[in-house]
């Protein structure tokens, strides 16, 4: 079978690595080099190693729980029931998971989690040692790499996709086509993402008629760096015992949660975003406490780049701010990877497979990544059972090509960004959605005559499918969360 895979982080490489071992041809293409996407960016690690009082069942509880009981229950079952095979496989392929004294992967709790069940790499660089391990197993094998291919739209022949076309013009023919092209955080003008995160994959299948959900669900990360670009202060290091803290020295989220600086990443958040407005200054991350042996040796990156820029975070605490971090919603797929389209799969960031609910769970997404990526590959050559897809509602936006109406005046990345931001950010409200959704649609779509036009095309196109869905959805939920009129009378 010939198969496609565009997207060279841990889902896409996983994809074709099982498929290739599955004797399919395999064609990996990558809008970049190989490694420049998300997975070699994370810093915490990857849940799924179960210890004594320890179960994939309670895994499961933890991960529907964080999710505001939003997640589909087979999708969640089926991570975390595979979570041992693809953390031995991980293993197998040479990542060089920390370990305890007596030789076993040591385990760390992180927000969220009941139990310690997570597994990282040395120390904070997790996601670099997986992406180097696969990107090395990928370079020796009989895979096909393109580096450097933008995938600019699918092939559809009588409703099945038949392979892709790059910006470029050129057309590659293909049984099946898997997606795993990351997430969408260059949405927004604050993100813990790398500058290539623009939506692709999501962006595309909307243009060939595939099924989204759940794209009303973007999580923001509460403690990234003020001023310091995409960088990240991970969750692992409240998870070992730093605290955060307003003007006045208080741990602020013992009054808003039992769980404080463990509470679920959207609580946490929208906690540091309210008191930082509130006292006009950022909010601090208090990690001295650990010491600056421990923090070296736990958070070795993170050392290295606050000490790079002159802080001691062992002698003072770090200013925090919240930004765009994952999107739980995608295109709509099985337990299997499969669309709602013929010939397409989606894995990874891109897929909404219903495992994070309205909220994901910490360190369940490098694991998401190496479960469906394996059962996508699985399931390649498999009948597609009978339709099961996780969702339904308004929360389903099915894909069309999008209208090129409206004009370009007032129209930039920068602004676009400013804009998804403000109105439909950390706190929403009827109003800024509705108010964003004009302005999108009143943006003309770029006709991609540049890789950053094709970016421009996509992230506007998933803009406006992000805000349509965040008005139609009423209520909060999860990462979801709109101000009533009441709240903001009382304010």
């Amino acid at each position: 079978m010939n198969v496609i895979v565009a997207g060279g982080g841990i889902a896409g490489l996983t994809t074709a690595l099982r498929a290739d071992a599955l004797g399919h041809d395999v064609t990996l293409v990558s809008k970049g080099a190989l490694g420049d996407g998300c997975t070699a960016h994370a810093q915490g690690g990857i849940a799924g190693v179960y210890g004594p009082g320890d179960s994939p069942a309670l895994h499961a509880l933890d991960t529907l729980q964080a999710g505001d009981g939003h997640g589909d229950s087979l999708a969640i079952t089926a991570l975390v029931d595979g979570a041992p095979a693809a953390i031995d496989a991980l293993i197998a392929s040479g990542v060089p998971f920390d370990r305890t004294p007596d030789g076993e992967v040591a385990r760390a709790l992180e927000a969220a989690h009941s139990r310690p069940r997570i597994a990282h790499a040395g120390g904070d660089a997790t996601g670099a040692a997986i992406s180097a391990a696969l990107t090395h197993r990928v370079r020796t094998s009989p895979i096909t790499v393109r580096e450097g291919l933008f995938v600019a739209d699918l092939i559809v022949d009588e409703g099945r996709v038949a392979g892709i076309r790059s910006i470029d013009g050129e057309t590659l023919r293909a049984d099946a086509v898997v997606l795993a092209t990351g997430g969408a955080g260059g949405l927004y003008a604050h993100t813990t993402n790398p500058r290539g995160t623009t939506a692709d994959g999501i962006a595309v299948a909307l243009r060939a008629g595939a099924a989204v959900a759940d794209l009303e669900f973007m999580q923001f990360h509460p403690t990234v760096l003020v001023d310091g670009g995409s960088f990240l202060v991970s969750e692992a290091v409240r998870g070992a015992g730093a605290v955060l803290r307003d003007a006045a020295g208080r741990r602020f989220l013992l009054d808003e949660h039992p769980d404080a600086e463990l509470a679920p990443r959207d609580v946490v958040a929208r906690a540091i975003a309210r008191r930082a407005e509130e006292q006009g200054e950022p909010i601090v991350l208090d990690a001295t406490a650990l010491g600056a042996t421990a923090l070296a040796e736990r958070f070795p990156t993170i050392d290295a780049e606050l000490r790079r820029r002159g802080i001691d975070w062992s002698r003072q605490p770090v200013a925090v701010t919240p930004a765009a971090h994952y999107l739980m919603g995608g295109v709509v797929t099985d337990v299997d990877g499969r669309t709602t389209l013929p010939g397409l799969w989606a894995v990874g960031e891109t897929a909404r497979t219903g495992v994070h609910g309205a909220n994901r769970l910490a360190s369940n997404s490098l694991l998401e990544g190496a479960v469906f990526g394996a059962r996508a590959a699985e399931s390649l050559a498999l009948p597609a059972p009978p339709a099961r897809w996780p969702g339904s509602g308004p929360r389903h936006v099915h894909g069309r090509e999008p209208d090129r109406a409206g004009t370009a005046s007032g129209f930039s990345r920068r602004a676009l960004q400013e804009l998804m931001w403000e109105q439909v950010g950390l706190i929403r409200t009827e109003e800024g959605l509705r108010d964003a959704l004009a302005r999108l649609h009143a943006w003309r779509i770029p006709v991609a005559a540049s890789p950053a036009d094709q970016e421009d095309a996509n992230l506007l196109t998933v803009a406006r499918s992000m805000a349509s869905a965040a008005l139609a959805r009423t209520d909060s939920l999860g990462a979801h969360f709109i101000l009533s009129r009441a709240l903001i009378g009382a304010a």
